[in-house]
């Protein structure tokens, strides 16, 4: 990956997610893998835990889980999180949906379309999605999908 590649994605990540994300998840340029659209722009970034993110023709990311763990270990709570219990653990791994019903808090600042890690209430990742509802308002909802799983950790 170039430099000028490597700034500019970086750029994009801290736009999106917040002064830090660009670093958080582009720590190690030199053992990142970046597959390019034949248009030769980035569409994927791998490193050896996995893929941290796609990055889409909107320009914005998509986190893979392990750009959702990176940002996860960068970032202090509430920031990104979307925060549920036992009740909905297995199901959220296995990939499935987010409900309102089980959401325990969120991060204010979430709004519908932005990344969002699933998190349990002990901390530890669960999946990562896109936020479906605010999440000043995920916790008060008692029906409806707060986030849109893409991937879970059973995957």
């Amino acid at each position: 990956m170039s430099d000028d590649e490597f700034r500019g994605l970086r750029r994009a990540a801290d736009y999106q997610f917040g002064g830090g994300g660009g670093t958080a998840l582009f720590a190690g340029a030199d053992a990142l893998d970046v597959t390019h659209t034949s248009s030769g722009r980035p569409r994927q970034v791998h490193a050896t835990d996995g893929r941290i993110a796609t990055y889409g023709d909107d320009g914005r990311f998509r986190l893979g889980l392990a750009g959702g763990s990176r940002l996860l270990d960068a970032f202090d709570g509430p920031r990104h999180r979307v925060v549920v219990g036992d009740e909905s653990e297995p199901f959220i791994r296995e990939g499935r949906n987010a409900f309102a019903k089980f959401v325990q808090s969120a991060d204010s600042a979430l709004r519908p379309g932005d990344e969002a890690l699933v998190v349990h209430e002990d901390g530890y990742l669960l999946a990562v999605g896109r936020a479906e509802l605010p999440g000043s308002g995920m916790d008060d909802f008692e029906t409806g999908m707060a986030v849109k799983v893409r991937q879970g950790t059973a995957d």
